[in-house]
């Protein structure tokens, strides 16, 4: 897909970021064995990544606002546009040395995300949309969800809320509703790479709470633009209002949908 000058400048910037991370990453099984432990190398990880892509994507586009999940969020002076950033999407993948992790952009213009990337840096996977021209992988290779039917042969991907996180007894719940009668539900730890591995026909689909609009600006618009549903967990609610989602391909969303509104 030949892209905006936007798109662009946001792979360029994912990429510029990767090359770092990759670098910190290889360190972090030498730190699994210090006393102090990586989480500090990490966190610094994760800070110089959003420096990286934040003065690519502010030098070029200065008017535009920004929300970054390091550094927050600041108004621009074109109020209708703002980069959605995570850095580092799978942080405790990243810090056990997993190599399950990625970096989230999003550009939203008017409240709608018009343009997304989540690159999976450890597998150099490159997943990127823009509103109305389809979702792709890499160079070439446009994607699609999935196309299975029924909830047997379905495979679903979640998180499980860590630490003393609220909405654990409604994840179990959730857990409790859709494992029996399909092929299994997932926690990877990377929300974005959830949604973009539902856009891929990976999974069929998607449900998690508790969500940050980083997390999942760019997923969504990926698996919209796969051929994809999305929602909050509530019927008709925003996911980036609500902080919560369900995502799935086109016969699988509403027998999905059906399952979590009880």
């Amino acid at each position: 897909m030949q892209g905006s000058a936007n798109l662009n400048l946001m792979i360029k910037a994912a990429r510029k970021a990767a090359r770092s991370l990759v670098k910190d990453f290889r360190e972090v099984e030498n730190l699994q064995v210090s006393a102090k432990g990586p989480g500090d190398f990490v966190s610094k990880a994760d800070r110089e990544a959003e420096r990286i892509i934040k003065e690519d994507l502010m030098g070029a586009r200065p008017s535009y606002g920004w929300l970054g999940e390091e550094t927050g969020g600041t108004e621009g002076q074109d109020p209708t546009r703002r980069w959605i950033v995570d850095p580092l999407d799978g942080t405790n993948n990243f810090l056990h040395g997993i190599p399950h992790w990625s970096i989230s952009i999003a550009l939203e213009h008017k409240g709608e995300i018009v343009s997304a990337v989540v690159y999976d840096a450890p597998k150099d996977e490159m997943f990127y949309a823009e509103k109305g021209s389809g979702c792709w992988l890499n160079d070439n290779r446009r994607l699609r969800v999935s196309g299975r039917r029924s909830l047997h042969e379905s495979l679903f991907v979640t998180g499980i809320p860590h630490g003393a996180q609220k909405t654990l007894p409604a994840t179990m719940k959730d857990l409790s509703l859709v494992s029996p009668g399909t092929a299994g539900v997932r926690s990877s730890g990377s929300s974005a790479l959830d949604l973009a591995w539902v856009a891929a026909g990976r999974y069929e689909g998607c449900f998690q709470r508790e969500l940050k609009a980083w997390d999942m600006a760019a997923g969504l618009l990926l698996v919209k633009e796969a051929g994809g549903l999305v929602e909050g967990i509530r019927e008709n609610q925003d996911p980036l209002d609500s902080g919560s989602v369900i995502a799935a391909n086109d016969q699988i969303f509403n027998q999905l949908a059906g399952l979590l509104r009880g």
